[in-house]
């Protein structure tokens, strides 16, 4: 009898081995899929770059240090401080407090005490506005009949507020995060003044104008600058979605509000030819700059190693290797900024660092996780902008300065919602520049605000946000165009 034919050439079980290879590639697909969403729904402030907001309540935050088993306040030995005494002669009500008996057995006490206990008390006095009025009187000419008013005095308002209400409503908005209807009932339960809506916007606009030109003088001075931390956070301008970007030095704090977070607005903050050094994350919108004008941040590292180290396989091993190398350097780090370890000794320290931290970065850019493969790649591709902090004095290994900024602005955009208009943008930049340059001026806010406002009824500029003795090859910067 003939032999039956071969079963793998029925074509039947051929469709089915089809369908068989089919239904596999699709398990392994879903596979994948499950495994992305499971190290979606972990990703925390911790290991990833969403914000602690986020967070889950029952989220324990991760720290980078060890928490101090020392009690809250002042430790043992701690010297204190009080609140000092003004002089005698610079209080404004001075009571003198005599007992008239003794307390003991009632007897009638006379004279007074050479060194009597002191005790001041700090009180605002009532608030009350001023209200200037102006007569504008008009006269007729007997000579052609034409009636003359008298124009206003110099540095007089032709609106209803002075400089220092005007400025007043400006800080309280940009300083202080308040809104505007908060502006108004604050300004008339504190001060008795009572202000439109509208008022308010027309205050901002007017301010913003004053403010101008001293921004624009800031911004020149960034780019020039031989350090600058720039990060950049998501912003509303008329409903649409936009980017404030931010540029931090030693003495100065600058803002924009832009429709992109492309390349082209970080080269308008810098300058396409900036020469220093720029502390950054890992976005894309910094690559033109050179790698060795580069510091990368390393907390943002830190957290993306944390979530290396959350997967399975080789790559969890490496990422915990590579968090072992990070958390030793900041070691080192936090004592050469406490002057327990000499910078000289810290870069010896580093460069047998560095090499480890290569060898760790090559291995995990073959490991089978594609993330955590694209990440060693990424940082192999940079990797000198790791260590520029270690070569370089000035420069911090860690982007906090531009990310301190932005957390006042944060809390202004979930209060306000971002901006209505372009106008409303150009009064925001402006008021962050100036309140953040002035805070790391340790200047009062207020006070310049209202003399900016006050030159404007002058025609004057306003005064400079540099700080002192600042020039660009020995020019002033109110001068370079």
């Amino acid at each position: 009898m003939p032999a039956s034919p071969v079963l793998s050439a029925c074509p039947g079980c051929a469709a089915q081995a089809l369908l068989t290879a089919a239904l596999c590639q699709e398990i392994a697909r879903l596979h994948a899929e499950v495994k992305r969403l499971q190290a979606q729904l972990s990703q925390t402030s911790a290991n990833s770059h969403k914000p602690p907001s986020s967070d889950p309540p029952n989220q324990e935050r991760v720290r980078m240090r060890e928490l101090s088993t020392r009690q809250r306040g002042g430790q043992p030995g701690h010297p204190g401080t009080t609140r000092a005494l003004l002089p005698v002669k610079e209080v404004d009500e001075l009571h003198v407090c005599q007992p008239t008996h003794c307390m003991n057995c009632g007897s009638s006490l006379t004279g007074s005490d050479p060194s009597p206990l002191r005790h001041q008390v700090t009180e605002l006095p009532p608030l009350q506005p001023a209200f200037i009025e102006y007569q504008l009187h008009a006269l007729r000419c007997g000579s052609c009949g034409v009636m003359t008013r008298a124009p206003l005095p110099e540095g007089v308002s032709e609106r209803a507020f002075g400089p220092r209400l005007q400025a007043l409503v400006a800080v309280l908005s940009g300083a202080y995060r308040l809104s505007k209807r908060n502006i108004q009932h604050l300004l008339a339960d504190c001060f008795g003044v009572e202000l439109a809506l509208g008022s308010i916007s027309a205050l901002e606009r007017a301010t913003s104008e004053a403010l101008q030109e001293p921004v624009a003088e800031v911004r020149r001075f960034v780019l020039q600058q031989p350090v600058v931390h720039v990060d950049e956070t998501g912003w509303r301008e008329a409903n649409q979605r936009a980017w404030l970007w931010v540029a931090v030095t030693h003495t100065v704090t600058v803002f924009l509000i832009r429709l992109s977070r492309g390349s082209q607005v970080a080269k308008e903050l810098l300058g396409e030819g900036f020469a220093g050094i720029v502390v950054s994350d890992r976005w894309s919108g910094y690559r033109w700059i050179p790698t060795k004008q580069r510091q990368l941040c390393w907390a943002h590292l830190i957290r993306d190693l944390r979530q290396m180290a959350e997967t399975e396989g080789a790559a969890a091993a490496i990422g915990e290797a590579l968090g072992m190398c990070a958390r030793q350097l900041f070691h080192w780090w936090h004592r050469v900024r406490d002057g327990t370890l000499q910078r000289t000794s810290f870069r010896v320290y580093v460069a047998q660092l560095r090499q480890e931290v290569r060898a760790l970065l090559r291995e995990g850019a073959l490991c089978e996780d594609a993330k955590s493969a694209a990440l060693c790649r990424s940082l192999l591709q940079h990797e000198p902008a790791l260590w520029t902090f270690v070569r370089r004095e000035g420069v911090e290994p860690t982007n906090n300065p531009a990310e301190c900024a932005l957390r006042h602005v944060v809390l202004w955009r979930k209060g306000s919602f971002g901006t209505q208009s372009r106008a409303g943008s150009d009064f925001a930049e402006r008021i962050l520049t100036t309140v953040a340059t002035l805070r790391r001026q340790q200047h009062n806010v207020l006070d310049y605000v209202t003399t900016a406002c006050a030159a404007t009824l002058h025609h004057q500029l306003a005064p400079s946000l540099l700080p002192l003795a600042v020039t660009i090859t020995g020019k002033d910067l109110r001068k370079v165009a």
